[in-house]
């Protein structure tokens, strides 16, 4: 895919018509194929623009809109479906390009595994980078019953790629024990059950770091999310989630990449989760981009 070529399908509301004009590119990247329990977030991106259009371009959180900003909706990443390796090289590699032009990455998930390749080629250019993690599960496997390429391990990938101690996980309310002894063993930040209280003191200590901000929809309670592929009782509200994300758009640290991830659409059919997951991508985008 070319990143200059407006995308033919639903875009998200106030997308601009322009690549080489816009700051931020919206991408999707629709891969479920290592999910352990239930498949469907390959449909997370397209339905996610599709109901953006009940939204507002205004946020009365931030007073600002989207045409403040310009934002370019490329559209999905063509993945080989099932083909995990394939895929998450075709990530890196169309993350490579906008790193190269200066873009400011913001993806749309998928399952969370798409996440390893896009921290991986933003490491490339920010070698000071800091991973800020919102989660129900630790995502620090090593390996789902043997195969290394799983929902479940991107988080140790990354940190064992940027080094643990500069990953911070925040809502972690599920994982095996031996993950939460590594995490602390080694170094890296866990904060369990709550987000925003334990996000406010770290942030000071991230001050003029350049941070990639990775979300996986399932932080929130399964009752404001239910569209996703491993719901986990006793998640946060989406209210104290929009809270944390503004939080990080008052801070000093500088947002180079993001991305929103396992909203799978088939699991609820109100669509509470693709719209509040909407509305999340908004508030990242009017809020981090500065």
């Amino acid at each position: 895919m070319r990143f200059d070529e407006a995308y033919s399908g639903n875009v998200f509301i106030g997308s601009h018509p322009s690549y080489e004009e816009s700051r931020v590119v919206l991408y999707g990247m629709p891969m479920d194929w290592t999910v352990s329990y239930r498949p469907g977030s390959r449909f997370g991106p397209a339905r996610i623009r599709e109901v953006s259009i009940g939204l507002e371009e205004y946020s009365p959180y931030l007073d600002r809109e989207l045409e403040e900003i310009n934002y370019f909706d490329a559209g999905d990443i063509p993945l080989p479906f099932g083909n995990p390796q394939k895929s998450i090289d075709t990530i890196e590699g169309y993350i490579d390009g906008l790193m190269k032009d200066n873009k400011i990455p913001l993806g749309m998930g998928g399952e969370h595994l798409v996440s390893w390749p896009v921290m991986k080629a933003v490491y490339k250019k920010y070698k000071d980078l800091a991973v800020i993690h919102m989660d129900a599960h630790t995502d620090l496997r090593e390996h789902y019953e043997g195969e290394p390429l799983s929902h479940s391990t991107p988080i140790r990938k990354i940190a064992e790629h940027i080094g643990p101690e500069n990953v911070y996980s925040f809502g972690i309310r599920s994982g095996m024990k031996e993950e939460f002894q590594w995490a602390k063993e080694n170094g890296m930040h866990i904060s369990k059950f709550e987000v925003l209280e334990p996000l406010k003191e770290i942030l000071p200590k991230l001050a003029g770091r350049p941070v990639y901000v990775t979300i996986d929809i399932d932080v929130l309670d399964p009752a404001h999310a239910p569209g996703t592929g491993t719901v986990d009782a006793g998640g946060i509200t989406s209210r104290e989630l929009l809270a944390s994300i503004h939080e990080i758009a008052r801070s000093e640290v500088n947002v180079v990449g993001a991305d929103l991830v396992e909203v799978a659409p088939v699991y609820d059919a109100s669509e509470q989760t693709a719209n509040t997951a909407s509305k999340l991508i908004r508030e990242m985008m009017l809020g981090w981009v500065k």
